[in-house]
């Protein structure tokens, strides 16, 4: 097992671990699958990659080094499902636990993003591509890891507005 790498929900810290940039894995964790989406290197946009079932972890990881490896990915977004009030809750406490797995297999920092809305937009925006109802359900997941890691790339690059 690798060494415990950084986590945190504060931006500034993860772009304080990576001072040459490099491209990053956005994560949003179901229950029953996960959606992958990838940034490029200088951090300015995230590309849904694809949804991958849920497993155990040990399955899961195998998947993500090939991707890790394939893509020389530096960092982690992994999506916080927070309760509308802000409050976490046991969804959270998952996330935060595959975020700990994840950082102690790859030791490679991961940041904790809030992912409330991001399945909503990400089915709006493919609503508006026209996009068929069996499309949208076979990528849904890995446009909302998408915009979950769009907003950590534009927090760690200064483009919030």
């Amino acid at each position: 097992m690798a060494n415990k790498a950084l986590i945190t929900d504060v931006a500034k810290e993860l772009s304080n671990e990576l001072p040459d940039g490099g491209a990053i894995i956005g994560i949003d964790l179901g229950t029953k699958t996960i959606g992958l989406s990838v940034s490029d290197r200088s951090w300015r946009y995230a590309t849904p990659l694809q949804t991958i079932s849920r497993g155990k972890f040990k399955d899961d990881s195998k998947f993500l080094k090939q991707t890790i490896e394939e893509r020389k990915i530096s960092a982690f977004v992994v999506g916080l499902p927070k309760n509308m009030d802000g409050s976490e809750g046991s969804r959270a406490q998952s996330a935060r636990a595959y975020a700990k797995n994840l950082s102690e297999t790859f030791a490679l920092p991961s940041l904790m993003w809030d992912e409330r809305w991001s399945t909503q937009s990400a089915e709006n925006a493919m609503i508006e591509q026209e996009m068929t109802r069996s499309k949208r359900g076979k990528r849904i997941d890995s446009h909302a890891a998408a915009i979950i890691l769009q907003g950590a790339l534009d927090a760690l690059t200064g483009n919030m507005f």
